[in-house]
């Protein structure tokens, strides 16, 4: 599957190692710096121009750095191994 860049209007597949830039207009400029940026930018096939579309307030705001990150939980859904001790699985000889 490939990631689509969209900016100044060409459609360029790119793979996931390559290495992206992406220039990140503010909302409230998006009317002054967006196609400006996109023509910036028109020869570095690296770098795509997004208008930043965030809203509401940051769910951060107000926390002790990385305070947020403590608090994520990582399971490993594989199933446990047995306990106990086993015996040698090797072919008798003879």
């Amino acid at each position: 599957m490939r990631a689509f860049s969209y900016a100044s209007g060409v459609r360029r597949a790119r793979s996931y190692s390559e290495t992206v830039i992406f220039c990140v207009i503010p909302r409230e400029l998006e009317t002054d710096l967006y196609e400006r940026m996109v023509g910036y930018y028109r020869d570095n096939p690296n770098v795509t121009v997004i208008v930043d579309r965030r809203e509401g307030p940051d769910r951060r705001a107000g926390q002790q750095d990385g305070s947020f990150r403590e608090r994520r939980t990582i399971r490993d859904r594989r199933r446990a191994r047995a306990a106990g001790t086993f015996l040698d699985t090797d072919a008798a000889e003879g």
